[in-house]
């Protein structure tokens, strides 16, 4: 922070806003990417005759793996810093998009699944490092907010690009041109690499716990309930995420009628909603300090819509309105999980803090598509917005329970 603390006020919010707005884009890529393997399940079905659960298994090792290396990857990131991590990560995203390109048989996606799970595992680590040590105090705020609004907006745009541009051009041809996206999220993330530093604060109550080995960190850390906590938070709202993102297009195609690009883009109608809620929760947060009675109530109601389009008592056209406003709901609820990682971060552990209980995010993501991927093929087609409403109403349990033991945590004896 030496260099940094050099700079002028304004040297400073000109390299702050730099940073936030490179780093949304890399996080918008990474989301972004993690759509591409969902949004093509219709045409590898059509063109290789591949069932759901063959496909949803694809997402469930991009997601595993991802988990694995997230929570190993925030151990590096606090010893090494950001940067290699975050080149390594975007590389990787542009050699799995190409395989899944150019792929002939099910192994080549399998693999391209396993070195995109690599490079997503990365990000979550990186960018919770960069913005905690490398952006000012006063602007914090904008920092998380613009990095959960990115993320959405990524997810956002992933469907209606892969869809749209398979329907003009062939899906090889769309991934393809979303590998030329990504690589050149990486040439910028290379050409401003001066904003990334190390990542490391030269503050010595800082580095207390990077200076340990990791074996002593993880067990310090692995003592902590709240942790867990927050990882089943992670777990089970990346579960109800999971059915929304994976199996949104061809339920609604299948259940209500409706057309492929149409369900295409209800889906990016959802991210973008989420983004939206993710504004309005950021003031609501702000609003009370009793943020976790918000978080279960939106993440209920998000639970409730499911329900409704999983008991097909709408119609098509108000099913997609549903989909929207459940977007809407769990982004209100999603400024509190930064807010609650905080909460239970040693200091010096971010990297390592973030990794882990972000891994659960993969956990449940790589648990979800294969579950419910079976469900769909047992004609049991309902079966993902099922899920997702019991998991949404789960994460909202476990977010009151997640506060209540920081708040015990730090309450006087």
């Amino acid at each position: 922070m030496t260099a940094l603390s050099a700079l002028n006020p304004d040297q400073r919010k000109q390299r702050d806003w730099q940073t936030i707005s490179l780093l949304g884009l890399i996080h918008a890529s990474s989301h972004f990417f993690q759509l591409i393997l969902p949004s093509l399940f219709w045409y590898l079905s059509r063109d290789f005759g591949y069932d759901y659960l063959e496909l949803g298994f694809l997402v469930t090792c991009f997601f595993l793996v991802s988990g694995l290396g997230q929570a190993s990857s925030g151990f590096i990131v606090d010893r090494v810093g950001p940067a290699p991590i975050l080149f390594f990560g975007l590389g990787a995203f542009v050699v799995s998009a190409v395989l899944v390109a150019v792929a002939p048989t099910y192994s080549v996606l399998l693999c391209a699944a396993i070195i995109g799970g690599a490079g997503n595992s990365i990000f979550h680590p990186v960018d919770y490092s960069i913005i905690n040590h490398r952006i000012s105090p006063e602007r914090l705020g904008h920092a998380f907010s613009v990095h959960g609004l990115t993320g959405n907006l990524g997810w956002a745009i992933a469907p209606l690009f892969i869809t749209g541009l398979s329907s003009l051009y062939g899906w090889r041809v769309a991934v393809l041109l979303a590998a030329v996206v990504i690589a050149l999220v990486l040439g910028l993330a290379f050409w401003y690499r001066h904003l990334w530093g190390q990542g490391q604060s030269s503050n010595h109550e800082e580095t207390e716990l990077t200076q340990q080995s990791i074996r002593v960190t993880l067990a310090i850390l692995l003592k902590k309930p709240t942790l867990w906590g927050a990882f089943l938070f992670f777990a089970f709202s990346s579960m109800a995420l999971s059915a929304v993102q994976n199996y949104t297009i061809p339920l609604l195609s299948s259940l209500y009628s409706v057309s492929q690009v149409l369900a295409g883009s209800t889906l990016s109608a959802y991210m973008v909603a989420a983004a939206i809620g993710m504004g309005l929760g950021g003031f609501l947060a702000g609003a009370t300090p009793n943020t976790e009675r918000i978080v279960f109530a939106t993440l209920c109601a998000a639970g409730g819509l499911m329900l409704l389009l999983a008991l097909q008592i709408v119609s098509g056209q108000i099913a997609m309105l549903l989909v929207v406003f459940a977007g809407l709901f769990s982004g209100i609820a999603a400024p509190s999980r930064d807010m609650l990682i905080r909460r239970v971060t040693p200091k010096g552990a971010t990297g390592t803090v973030y990794g882990l209980v972000y891994s659960g995010m993969d956990v449940g993501s790589s648990i979800a598509p294969t579950v419910f991927g079976y469900m769909v093929d047992a004609q049991f087609a309902r079966g993902p917005w099922f899920g997702a409403a019991f998991a949404f109403v789960m994460s909202g349990l476990l977010a009151v329970a997640v506060a209540q033991a920081a708040n015990r945590t730090t309450s006087p004896s």
